[in-house]
């Protein structure tokens, strides 16, 4: 893209635009600086650092130089930033502050700090591997990812035959780039879309930034759509095409909310990093703002029971996905992505339900679902209607142990600033728009939820 389109921006932040030309040059610079301390193919680097111009040009040079990068949040303690090298057996760590070699990289000051690890490759179970994530670890503990090369090119050229994305377009960046950053950042600089670092994420930043840098997209979360949705001195975002939101479901009643403050639908997609982006719903937004859509040209998607047989349309059984760019393997234990598949399959661990046209639905977690005597409760339901009550910020669902019915429902609700409720006030609400068994029979008023790294709600 460099060669191609020198002097056009590849990344705008508060402090300026880079070109595809600098971006590249820094990239290489980086890179020679990374083989002159030992790092070369195999090796394990971890990078970490906030949401920044200099992020994105560190993984570059990791890896140009043929390292296995492993992108590292900057919000992770120390504790858990220490578990992660140590689980992952990284070579050296590229961060700011302490380290035995600096190295500038666009303009600030970055240590590499060696790790004097004794095995010479990691992951070498994988050809060529390039990138390594770990899961989210809602429901279970976090499981390294690995991806090829090979892979990474073919995961993002499959997504964007989904996004569309073109040298015409700027994305707006909010999420957190460490958890998103093959099928998100990596795509966007393949197919010369420039992308829009904003330096903070109210509602009003994003605002700016979309017409200060004419962005097309705004990926986001949903988080990032309240936000917007509340501020009432946002009137306008600028020259924003298209809205997309992820990394968890979105209410019904903010989806309206949205179009009818800025006259856009907002899209929902299903992505997962051992499958990258399969599924997204650009066909059916206005209509069906709650589906993830439908399965990109290049993927299949099944709806499939216990034995991985095809269930009917309309039938909630479990989301399995195939397709290229499907991950190479887990890191450990060392397992190859052919031990994992199921006939080809990749099961997600999502319920979800698919109508005649194709247009998929997430109902729940496999792991969080709730039976209660048989009748099976989908947290994620009732969390959108206890959600709906004006006076509640946010909730958990969970099952809770019973001695005659196996389990019960139970809540935890944070509710919004200066709000007063009693729970049977949260039970009355539900108890007009659930059915009797889906009531929450436990409610604990909490002061914030458990999140993953990725902001979403912690599954116990």
């Amino acid at each position: 893209r460099a060669e191609r389109w020198p002097d056009r921006p590849a990344i705008h932040c508060n402090r300026g635009t880079l070109t595809f030309q600098q971006v590249i040059d820094a990239a290489e610079h980086v890179a020679d600086d990374l083989v002159s301390s030992g790092m070369k193919a195999g090796t394990g680097l971890g990078i970490s650092d906030h949401n920044s111009a200099e992020f994105i040009i560190a993984m570059l040079a990791g890896l140009r130089c043929g390292a296995v990068v492993v992108p590292i949040a900057s919000n992770l303690t120390t504790t858990e930033r220490d578990a992660l090298i140590e689980g992952v057996g990284l070579h050296a760590l590229l961060c700011e502050g302490e380290g035995e070699r600096s190295i500038f990289i666009g303009t600030r000051h970055f240590h590499l700090r060696r790790m004097h690890r004794a095995e010479e490759r990691i992951a070498p179970h994988i050809a060529e591997a390039a990138f390594i994530r770990f899961t989210s670890g809602t429901t279970g503990t976090s499981k390294g990812v690995v991806l090829s090369h090979r892979t990474v090119i073919e995961r993002v050229e499959a997504a964007n035959k989904g996004l569309g994305l073109s040298e015409h377009d700027a994305v707006v960046w909010v999420l957190p780039m460490a958890y998103h950053f093959v099928v998100s950042i990596m795509l966007y600089l393949y197919f010369g879309t420039a992308v829009i670092l904003c330096a903070d994420f109210t509602a009003q930043a994003i605002a700016h930034c979309a017409a200060r840098f004419k962005g097309t997209l705004l990926y986001a979360a949903p988080t990032h759509i309240r936000l917007l949705v509340a501020d009432r001195a946002v009137t306008s975002l600028g020259t924003l095409r298209s809205v997309i939101s992820t990394s968890a479901g979105l209410p019904l009643g903010l989806c309206a909310q949205f179009k009818e403050r800025f006259g856009l639908a907002v899209s929902q997609a299903f992505g997962i990093i051992e499958v990258g982006l399969p599924i997204i719903n650009t066909e059916r937004s206005d209509e069906a703002p709650e589906a993830v859509g439908h399965a990109l040209p290049d993927h299949e998607v099944a709806i499939l029971d216990d034995a991985l047989h095809p269930l009917p349309d309309g039938s909630t059984g479990l989301l399995a996905v195939r397709g290229p760019g499907l991950f190479d393997g887990y890191l450990s234990p060392p397992v190859s992505r052919d031990q994992v598949l199921r006939q080809g399959w990749f099961l997600t661990g999502d319920l979800a339900v698919r109508t005649a046209d194709g247009l998929v639905s997430i109902k729940g977690r496999r792991k969080s679902m709730i039976n209660i005597a048989g009748n099976k409760v989908f947290p994620e339901d009732v969390e959108a209607v206890v959600n709906a009550h004006p006076q509640v910020q946010a909730s958990r669902v969970f099952g809770g142990a019973h001695p005659l019915f196996g389990e019960i429902v139970e809540a935890e609700v944070v509710l919004a600033p200066g709000a007063q409720l009693d729970p049977e006030d949260i039970v009355s609400f539900c108890r007009e728009r659930l059915s009797a068994y889906k009531l929450p029979q436990r409610i604990h008023f909490v002061e914030a939820l458990a999140m993953t790294a990725t902001g979403k709600v912690k599954r116990v």
